[in-house]
């Protein structure tokens, strides 16, 4: 029997997962929590076996509990179930230690299958998480899709909290020059934010 424990602050969501898990002949999810203060809090009489961690809650975020969680409970497989599927959430979760990032929308039996193959040492995503592990891999693979020096300081002054118009100020150009260099790092390291380019962009060891 596989010990499934659920952290998720959506009271009628968790209820309606955990009770399906639960019915499963091979897991059993019987302990679940509405943050990580909770479980922080809760003496478990076994470690689980799978841990299913949401990551928008109250207090410290999942994104956030993930290397508390990892350190507690070593041997346990946690994958992030969420509806955010943004790279940068994505890499945060994964080094931060979860095994696995699924989207709350997947099918149960999909979510189901997902929990048996973390515990048997898999790592399963949702396609549309792998598709962003994908494309965060292709930035680095050749030399057209690297950022020019001028994005790079671009991206470290934006990293440093400066705005668009400092950075002008600091990079002697216009405004408009910058707002076109940034969607240029934008279609390189394939996001849609400022706070995803330089997640991405540290992960890649572009910036310094």
């Amino acid at each position: 029997m596989t010990e499934v424990v659920l952290v998720e602050d959506d009271k009628v969501f968790r209820e309606n997962l955990g009770d399906l898990l639960d019915a499963e002949p091979d897991l059993e999810c019987t302990r679940r929590f509405g943050s990580i203060e909770e479980i922080r809090a809760a003496t478990l009489e076994r470690a689980p076996g799978v841990i299913l961690l949401d990551i928008q809650l109250p207090g410290m975020l999942g994104s956030e509990g993930v290397r508390e969680l990892a350190r507690r409970f070593p041997d346990a497989a946690i994958l992030m179930l969420t509806v955010y599927d943004s790279e940068a959430r994505v890499f945060e979760a994964l080094c931060n230690g979860a095994r696995g990032y699924l989207l709350k929308k997947m099918a149960p039996a999909r979510l189901i299958e997902a929990v048996r193959a973390a515990h048997e040492g898999g790592a399963p995503m949702s396609p549309e998480v792998a598709r962003h592990v994908i494309r965060a891999l292709q930035p680095a693979a050749g030399p057209a899709a690297m950022l020019t020096p001028q994005e790079k300081r671009l991206l470290t002054f934006l990293a440093d909290g400066y705005s668009y118009q400092n950075t002008a100020a600091q990079l002697g150009i216009s405004i408009n020059t910058i707002r076109n260099h940034v969607r240029n790092v934008y279609d390189k390291l394939h996001v849609h934010t400022k706070s995803e380019a330089v997640a991405k962009a540290l992960k890649l060891g572009l910036l310094r």
